[in-house]
């Protein structure tokens, strides 16, 4: 491990950089959604989400740069890189943790988010289905990831 990163368990004092974090990445990731949106969901992410699931975050040297958080020991609820950070493997650190904590492991991405479902195919999560999202009318796919 490099030295000053650590993946950890969030704490208390965390949920305002994971907030900032979840709303920058959020925005920047799904340009076809209106902004509203999220910032209509920040109350339920950071009051329901957050506090219901395991969230682990990657710390280095002191700050917070991304997180994840498993809902049920199977679902990836979330994984949100500080978007000045993407695309230096904090993502995929985040990933290989969890990967040997949970098997198996779902997630839903917005099948228009191209860089989103690139990265977790070169995870090793499938396509397993497609839905319509709930509470609007993008398409969703589920991916799957199990351990050989």
């Amino acid at each position: 491990m490099e030295f000053g990163k650590v993946i950890r368990k969030i704490s208390m004092l965390d949920i305002p950089r994971v907030m900032d974090i979840w709303l920058n990445a959020t925005i920047q990731g799904h340009p076809f959604i209106p902004e509203d949106y999220w910032y209509n969901n920040y109350d339920t992410v950071k009051n329901v989400w957050i506090p219901s699931s395991d969230t682990y975050v990657d710390e280095r040297e002191g700050k917070v740069l991304g997180f994840v958080s498993v809902l049920d020991n199977t679902l990836i609820g979330a994984l949100f890189v500080d978007f000045e950070q993407q695309g230096i493997g904090i993502g995929t650190a985040l990933i290989n943790y969890i990967k040997n904590l949970y098997s198996p492991l779902t997630l839903e991405v917005y099948k228009e988010n191209r860089n989103a479902v690139r990265f977790y195919r070169s995870c090793g999560f499938v396509i397993a289905d497609e839905k319509k999202a709930e509470d609007n009318d993008h398409i969703l796919y589920v991916m799957a990831w199990t351990k050989e």
